[in-house]
């Protein structure tokens, strides 16, 4: 959609240069506007028909106007601005936070541990004896 929209916009523009650029001017310029017109008509331009340039330069401003209003709004919900501290904080954090090392279950008071690969199971100890199994 985004995609969509920006080729939109970058028609309209296309299309708006040469409409603004190719139009006659009112003629005057700075002139009439400090001094140099004396009536309403030098101050605000001559009344001119509306050519296909005059009515081209508005729907294409307009139609440019909107689209890039809609591209603005769509920008905006896609990401929340963020600053360069807290992603350089996140990237630290990553880099220092130990990986989580998977070990066995303590054993419950009075069981046996079990073996591990490779050992044979040592005998179990007598309830009530203080004497350690050999290892």
């Amino acid at each position: 959609m985004t995609a969509l929209l920006t080729i939109l916009a970058i028609l309209a523009a296309v299309i708006l240069f040469p409409a603004i650029l190719f139009q006659a001017g009112q003629g005057g310029g700075l002139a009439t506007q400090f001094g140099g017109g004396s009536s309403t008509d030098a101050f605000v331009g001559g009344r001119q028909a509306a050519t296909i340039l005059h009515k081209a330069s508005w729907w294409a401003g307009g139609t440019f106007l909107a689209i890039c209003f809609v591209l603005q709004l769509a920008s905006g919900r896609s990401s929340a601005p963020q600053s360069l501290t807290q992603d350089e904080l996140r990237r630290q954090n990553q880099q220092q936070a130990p990986t989580p090392v998977r070990e066995a279950p303590l054993p419950l008071q009075g069981s046996t541990p079990a073996p591990l690969p490779g050992q044979t199971a040592a005998p179990a100890p007598a309830p009530g004896s203080t004497k350690q199994p050999p290892r």
